[in-house]
């Protein structure tokens, strides 16, 4: 058990740590960019009312989802822990000039990107999140499921143009920590090739502009159309 401590506490197994809950966030914004689609859809809101239904009646995703946030957490808070100690670590200014030098934008400011995706998280997590289950919210009735209307509220959040503001910045800087943090965790993770290489750096920046690039779509449709 010790020497299970002892690796989690070191730096690799930090960086082991957020490289395994760094992919499962990305896993889990494919899935959560494929049920956000739902509000473009011209039905009223009735495709994304009940997938948000199914997302939070359904006990496997219901399990899925406390694991998530457990993984949120563990992912920022081990992160935070590596940045103090590699600045720590960093030693002479010397050092850090020539770091910098030696990486791209995104790889240096890893903690300021993460920075503002926390607190863009705890902004939508209050807005959205906490309005479905504790939110005083109207009731839609389809067929004879009755639904509640989480489709409003997104609606009404998203006609706010300094919220929409926020919420494409936020993707932005999900997009620059996507850009060094994908192909990074898989390297971490010793999962890199000479061979697979550039295909794993293709797909990582392709999913780096596309996924955040949708989700930046939806407030900006909703809000103009």
């Amino acid at each position: 058990m010790k020497w299970f401590i002892d690796l989690f506490s070191s730096t690799l197994g930090r960086k082991v740590v957020v490289a395994l809950t760094g992919i499962f966030i990305i896993l889990f914004l494919a899935v959560h960019l494929a049920g956000n689609l739902q509000l473009l859809k011209d039905d009223g809101g009735e495709s994304f009312n009940v997938y948000a239904y199914f997302m939070t009646h359904n006990p496997l995703i219901k399990t899925i989802s406390y694991v998530n946030y457990a993984f949120f957490l563990a992912h920022i808070g081990w992160a935070v822990a590596l940045t103090i100690y590699n600045r720590k670590a960093r030693g002479s200014e010397g050092y850090a000039v020539t770091s910098s030098k030696s990486s791209i934008w995104s790889s240096r400011n890893m903690g300021f990107l993460g920075t503002i995706i926390f607190v863009f998280l705890v902004v939508h997590m209050r807005q959205f999140w906490g309005q479905m289950h504790f939110g005083d919210m109207g009731i839609k009735t389809y067929g004879t499921q009755q639904v509640k209307d989480l489709y409003t509220t997104v609606a009404n959040a998203f006609a706010d143009p300094l919220y929409v503001v926020l919420y494409c910045i936020s993707m932005v800087a999900i997009a620059f920590h996507l850009w060094h943090g994908f192909a990074s965790a898989f390297q971490t993770l010793g999962l890199n090739h000479i061979k697979y290489n550039p295909v794993i750096n293709f797909v990582g920046k392709t999913f780096a502009v596309v996924v955040p690039a949708l989700f930046a779509l939806i407030p900006i449709m909703m809000f103009f159309v």
